[in-house]
């Protein structure tokens, strides 16, 4: 409440004209811009070949959304979400994903969150990609979201609406619980969809309106494409990688997006980059932590020199 969130801490010092963009525009839906990722398979499949070698399966998704987590732990600015008109550095890295529980039509799905700190190298956030995966795929499978879900939709339907607009009216003014922001796949950084996994094209999807998601990013099966040859001078067909990027452009300038999108591609083109850690920057001490610092250095100083002295005084004593 009063600007006040579990999941994110307001920007207080930003482009006025972000601020004012976020009250003219008070709907993701008013202010979704699009763009198409396209990316040359050849480094993918280079990778992937080699890995398998080693015993580990690699998917175009497995590296994307690697890519997508260094981008966030890169370039933060375009973590963070607008709510009731503020906007918020979000307090973590979340990429929220939609699962099939079988690959078959009527199949039920279900969604996961995965939670990073950006340092994770390509084959951590592999590792937990496919953990999380692994527990939700099967029928039988029911994780809190789910369970969480179908306790709402057991509600008749007035009841429902009455409870959505609560949890939305909450979310609003920073009242939420957090155990729901932890549950729900709509308070997240990025929501990422596979539509390669269905054999179908990119898609660009809409932003949902309830919860904070910033970027959707929907990767597509390849399509063969002619470009030019690196010398410029002829042309090839190349596989190539289409992912649709939907982003909220409240968060941040067109210039810091654009750039922020090109280190997407950029990592997905040099997968070298994403083997190692990353070295995430020390946090900057705010001036309440520097006051409460030297209060404890001054408190520490004065219990010294009374020990000391005591001491003097017992010398003097004997």
């Amino acid at each position: 409440m009063f600007g006040k969130r579990s999941d994110g801490k307001v920007v207080k010092k930003g482009d006025p004209i972000l601020r004012i963009t976020s009250a003219i525009m008070k709907h993701r839906y008013d202010a979704m811009v699009n763009y198409l990722l396209e990316v040359d398979c050849e480094s993918l499949d280079k990778f992937i070949v080699q890995e398998r070698e080693n015993g580990v399966n690699f998917t175009y998704m497995d590296i994307a959304m690697a890519a997508v987590v260094r981008m966030y732990a890169e370039r933060p600015e375009l973590n963070r979400f607008t709510m009731n008109t503020r906007i918020y550095d979000r307090k973590g890295i979340f990429i929220s994903l939609t699962v099939k529980k079988s690959l078959r039509e009527g199949a039920d799905e279900t969604t996961i969150k995965l939670e990073f700190d950006g340092s994770e190298n390509i084959y951590q956030i592999k590792e937990k990609i496919d953990n999380e995966i692994k527990k939700n795929k099967g029928n039988d499978k029911v994780n809190n979201t789910d369970k969480t879900a179908k306790l709402l939709m057991a509600l008749p339907p007035f009841l429902l609406k009455t409870a959505v607009k609560l949890i939305m009216f909450l979310d609003r003014h920073g009242m939420i619980p957090k155990k729901l922001i932890k549950l729900s796949p709509f308070h997240a950084s990025c929501y990422f969809t596979n539509m390669k996994s269905i054999s179908t094209e990119y898609v660009y999807h809409h932003l949902y309106d309830f919860g904070t998601v910033g970027m959707f990013a929907g990767m597509g099966k390849e399509v063969i494409k002619p470009v030019a040859d690196k010398d410029g001078i002829g042309m090839h067909n190349a596989k190539i990688l289409q992912i649709g990027v939907t982003i909220d452009e409240r968060i941040c300038d067109g210039l810091y997006y654009a750039r922020s999108i090109k280190r997407i591609k950029s990592h997905l083109l040099d997968i070298d980059s994403l083997k190692q850690n990353y070295e995430l920057p020390s946090a900057p001490v705010s001036e309440k932590q520097l006051k409460k610092q030297l209060k404890a250095e001054r408190k520490q100083l004065k219990l010294e020199k009374r020990k000391e002295t005591r001491m003097k005084k017992a010398v003097q004593q004997s």
